[in-house]
Formats: C-alpha cells, sequence, structure tokens
C-alpha cells in the first residue's frame, strides 16, 4: 500500500508528518509527499529521503483581502496539477496537515476518489483543514474540545528524536559560558521580525542573567550584528534544535501547537509570546494559555511586551524546579493504523 503526506508553507504544516514516519514505514510500501513548489516542506522532504512532488499554491492573505479574489480562478490549476501527480503514484490514502500547500491535493484526491485523513495541531481548524474536513474519512484532533465532522481526538505526533536529543556539548559547541543558564529564543521557521528586535533591545539585560542562542528564523532583524557579543550566540535555522532544547534552562518562543507540544514534552520553562491575533485566527494565543496553566510556562502577549514584564517573567520561571519531560509517542502509532486502516478500507 502506498500513502502521500501532503502539507506546507510552515513547519508546523510538515513536522508532524515528519515525526509519523518510523511507524508508517512499518505500515507502508511507499510514502510520498506532495507540497508547494517554493514552501519549506521541499527542503525538509530532501532532508529527510523522501520522494517529493510539487503543485502550485494560493494562499489566503488576511492582510489584503481583495487579493484573495483570484483564489477560485488560481485553484483549479493548482489541483489539476495535484490530480496529475496523485494519478501516477496511485496512492491508497492521503495524510493532510493542513495549510495552503495541502489544499491542491485534497481536493484533488476527492475527486480521484481517494481517501483523505486530516489532522489538526491546534484548538480550532485552519482554513484548508475546514474545507478538507467536509469530505475527509476522518479528521485527527489534538484536543477534546475541536469540533470538526468525523473527528478522532488522539493528539499531536512528536518526532522520536526529542527522546534522543543531548544538550551536553551546546554551550561548548557556540562559545557560551558553562557558568550561567542558557536561554533560547526561537520564533518559528518564519521567524518573527518584532520578538527578534525586543530581545535585541533588551540583549544586555537579559546577558547579566543568561547566556543565549537566538534562532532567527528567515526574519533576522539585525540579529547578525550582534554575534560578537560574548555568550550571545544568532542563528537562522537549528537543524540541533532538540540539542537545543535539552540544554536549555528557559526558553522564550512563539507558541505554534507544535513548539508548544514539544517544549511540554521536552520539559522546558517557557514564556510564550504568541503571534498575534490579527496577523492569525488566534489560534497561538490559545496555545499559550493551555500551556500555561501551571507554573512552569507563562505568556505575554506581544502588545504587552516590555523589559520589566520579560525580565520578571523569567525570574519567576526560574524561581521554580524545571518540569518534568512528558511525551507520548503512542500517538504516532494511534495515528499510523488509523491511516492504514483507512486505505485498507478503500
Amino acid at each position: 500500500m502506498k500513502i502521500v503526506l501532503t502539507g506546507g508553507g510552515t513547519a508546523g504544516h510538515v513536522m508532524p508528518n515528519i515525526a509519523l514516519l518510523p511507524q508508517l514505514k512499518k505500515r507502508f510500501d511507499g510514502i510520498y509527499y506532495v507540497g508547494g513548489k517554493n514552501g519549506i516542506e521541499k527542503r525538509l522532504c530532501e532532508k529527510y529521503g523522501l520522494t517529493f512532488y510539487s503543485t502550485d499554491t494560493v494562499k489566503y492573505d488576511r492582510s489584503r483581502i481583495f487579493s484573495n479574489l483570484k483564489i477560485p480562478f488560481v485553484i483549479g490549476k493548482c489541483v489539476k496539477q495535484a490530480k496529475k501527480i496523485l494519478a501516477e503514484i496511485s496512492p491508497d490514502v492521503i495524510f493532510s496537515k493542513g495549510g495552503y500547500a495541502a489544499l491542491p491535493t485534497c481536493l484533488a484526491a476527492r475527486s480521484l476518489g481517494i481517501p483523505v485523513v486530516a489532522h489538526e495541531s491546534d484548538t480550532t481548524l485552519g482554513l484548508a483543514n475546514r474545507i478538507t474536513s467536509r469530505f475527509a474519512k476522518a479528521v485527527v484532533v489534538s484536543h477534546k474540545a475541536t469540533t470538526a465532522k468525523n473527528a478522532v481526538f488522539i493528539g499531536n505526533p512528536l518526532r522520536e528524536e526529542l527522546l534522543y536529543a543531548d544538550g551536553s556539548d551546546v554551550k561548548r559547541k557556540y562559545g557560551l559560558s558553562s557558568d550561567k543558564p542558557l536561554l533560547l529564543v526561537i520564533g518559528g521557521s518564519s521567524g518573527s521580525k518584532a520578538l527578534n528586535e525586543f530581545v535585541l533591545s533588551i540583549l544586555d539585560e537579559l546577558l547579566k542573567d543568561f547566556c543565549i542562542i537566538h534562532v532567527t528564523g528567515k526574519n533576522r532583524a539585525d540579529g547578525e550584528k550582534a554575534t560578537s557579543r560574548k555568550n550571545y550566540f544568532c542563528k537562522e535555522y537549528a537543524d540541533d534544535v532538540f540539542d537545543l532544547y535539552a540544554a536549555a534552562d528557559a526558553v522564550i518562543s512563539r507558541a505554534g501547537a507544535n513548539t508548544v507540544d514539544e517544549l511540554t514534552a521536552a520539559g522546558k520553562r517557557v514564556l510564550y509570546v504568541p503571534l498575534p491575533s490579527d496577523a492569525s485566527r488566534g489560534d497561538q494565543l490559545l496555545n499559550a494559555k493551555r500551556a500555561s496553566s501551571n507554573r512552569k510556562a507563562t505568556y505575554i502577549e506581544q502588545k504587552d511586551l516590555s523589559p520589566k514584564r520579560v525580565l520578571s517573567a523569567l525570574a519567576y520561571l526560574m524561581s521554580s524546579p524545571p518540569p518534568r519531560p512528558v511525551a507520548d509517542l503512542s500517538i504516532n502509532e494511534k495515528i499510523a493504523d488509523l491511516l492504514r486502516k483507512t486505505a485498507k478500507e478503500r
């Protein structure tokens, strides 16, 4: 049997697919990925040795509403490309992580009679998953509160590498002091210009108490100019992110669902700065509130960022023992079993 994975635009729409690979390889003879031509999914598929196919994509733009009028005229071309790819592969099931890059493949699968299983990491469905949920055989959800047609509550898959991360050499590797706790700043694969700029604006204060690894994403701000600072290291991407998690004593992070679940599983003290609701559908704020239900994490909305509040929040987090790691890899097995069952029932 063969399976096609789809999803993209950001790493959050790709990495759960990657997390399932060890279990999918036990259940499927062929695993393929269909995503956007210019998305991060192509680079990640190359890294993990997945056969990758691409289609054109069209993205809903919240900041320019009238530009979305073109979507109905463009999506047909994208679906036509996806139908050609699926006809060539002839998969038994599609697994979609959502994002605008997944929609052409899901719509093509519907027209070809190929069953689709979608997955939602957030509390509410994203736009692509809302459309796909109308015809999907199942929508796997990560939270009991999520409502969807044919919803199945299982959880969010985690990469197995998280369990084997080793942070023991991180400070030496990045030339940081072994005497200070390590603060990791990470803003997601796309990076956060606002978060990056704020951290740099209070860098002197932060460096009094921490050594810092700053993963900027592609929105670097001017972090590169500060790399000469003692006990500060800036990088655009982190292929060793789980080792950084393992080494970190505290983390400042955006609040994407996958990042929140990974940091919770790794047992980290975290200050979340969720993406503002006017730049998203508000899912990151919900994720941050959910993660901050105990002393091990807290959040500050971006509009409320101030040196005093951030430094106080970090002191608050550091005043208590780190949380206990909590990782449930049985979620990966349950999702893979559902996909195998759906494929067999076709």
